[in-house]
């Protein structure tokens, strides 16, 4: 392909561009041998939630009695084995998914739950990919520049329903979120059962920072993890898993076998008398729900959430909704990619009504956070952006390996390695 990017000039290029990825998922498949034919397969699409909506995914079929495989943006899956997906990608190319499906299929996996994004959906990636079920989260503005528009990234999302709409499979099983204003367009598609789910079925329903329970089918259900993004995950996970028989008592057992999702809302201890927490929010609306989960603490918050050449507009409006927020911002570098990250960061800055705290270091940034927080004021740490993110990715391909949660183990080690006390703001 780049050889003959030199070669062909950029109009071109451009209208070659899909016949040329969708050439590579079909050989893929047929290289491989067509797995998807051969085990089950869920999908899950939508803006945020996708992760999560995996893991309990994987738990709850594993409670119905079935072997599972996970393609995701945290890890790689089949059977007993999992590696951290450190590609910095959730979809990726290549033959990377039929070759992933493949031993899956050997392996004798019974279902393969696969977390598809609009931007392996516009090269492709999800085509030649014969699904059972698909999940709707929820869908938000993100990716606009590289799509091009709102509608353009909707459509992206579609054509992941419309591969349903293509399986050869039968029952084609469409859940999707019936609180969302788009919810409706995914529940309208031509597919053999089309099921809603909406947080007053999970009735009644609360969470606080101990975690969420819900309603479903009559049982209660306990997480862990807190949010309301959290009970809205768990009932996509039921709602489809009553769909395909599982019992309701296996999805309760599913479900609160699910009690850590790394990179989502992350727990973080090594004896601290205060709240760390490293989430992946990475839009306004995550990274407000993220925050309401925790509405007693004294918010501390460390926040990049901006990348480098993409989505520009909501960086001050991400910045000022931190402000809102917490107690104090610090703001911080984050997968600048080409840009000057300091640009980055004062376009954020430019969205707040005071000055922030700006530390450019993202390790500095962290343990200055952890050194400001108060045990006696119950303050919580909130480390946003990246969740299980390997790398930071700077200038020209360059990649500086990172992991928040072993970032913030470490400092919080240093800080409390001989008990000392913290200050206060």
């Amino acid at each position: 392909m780049d050889y003959l990017k030199r070669l062909l000039p950029r109009s071109l290029q451009s209208a070659l561009v899909p016949y040329y990825h969708r050439g590579l998922a079909w050989l893929g498949d047929w290289w491989f041998g067509h797995p998807s034919r051969h085990i089950h397969i869920l999908a899950v699409t939508g803006t945020k939630g996708k992760s999560s909506v995996c893991a309990f995914a994987a738990n709850v079929l594993e409670a119905g009695g079935y072997t599972t495989a996970v393609a995701s943006t945290i890890h790689f899956k089949i059977a007993g084995t999992t590696r951290p997906n450190k590609l910095k990608m959730t979809m990726p190319g290549r033959f990377f998914l039929q070759r992933f499906l493949r031993e899956a299929v050997d392996a004798g996996c019974d279902w393969a739950v696969i977390e598809m994004t609009s931007e392996g959906a516009r090269q492709f990636r999800h085509r030649y990919i014969d699904t059972d079920a698909l999940i709707f989260t929820n869908i938000a503005p993100e990716h606009i520049e590289s799509h091009g528009s709102f509608e353009n990234y909707l459509n992206a999302k579609l054509s992941i329903g419309d591969a349903l709409v293509q399986s050869s499979k039968r029952p084609r099983i469409m859940v999707a979120n019936g609180d969302d204003e788009h919810g409706h367009r995914f529940l309208s598609l031509h597919v053999d059962v089309a099921i809603p789910y909406t947080l007053t079925q999970a009735q009644p329903w609360h969470t606080t920072e101990e975690g969420t329970d819900i309603t479903f089918n009559g049982v209660s259900i306990h997480s862990p993890i807190p949010g309301e993004f959290t009970a809205y995950n768990m009932l996509a996970v039921a709602t489809f898993a009553l769909g395909i028989g599982i019992e309701t008592e296996q999805i309760r057992t599913g479900l609160e076998a699910t009690r850590v999702i790394p990179g989502r809302v992350e727990h973080i201890d090594v004896g601290q008398s205060f709240e760390v927490i490293v989430d992946y929010a990475h839009t306004i609306e995550s990274l407000e729900k993220l925050y309401q989960a925790f509405p007693n603490r004294r918010k501390i918050c460390v926040l990049g959430n901006t990348g480098g050449g993409r989505d520009t507009w909501k960086r001050p409006q991400m910045a000022a909704l931190a402000e809102r927020y917490c107690v104090r911002v610090i703001l911080t570098d984050e997968d600048p990619y080409d840009e000057d990250p300091e640009k980055i960061v004062a376009e954020m800055a430019s969205g707040m009504q005071q000055p922030p705290t700006i530390i450019m270091d993202r390790r500095r940034a962290i343990r200055t956070a952890i050194e400001l927080a108060s045990a006696g004021k119950g303050d919580a740490v909130l480390i946003t952006g990246k969740g299980t993110d390997p790398f930071i990715m700077r200038t020209n391909g360059a990649r500086e390996v990172w992991s928040d949660a072993s970032v913030a183990r470490e400092e919080l080690t240093a800080v409390f390695g001989d008990n000392q006390t913290t200050a206060s703001i």
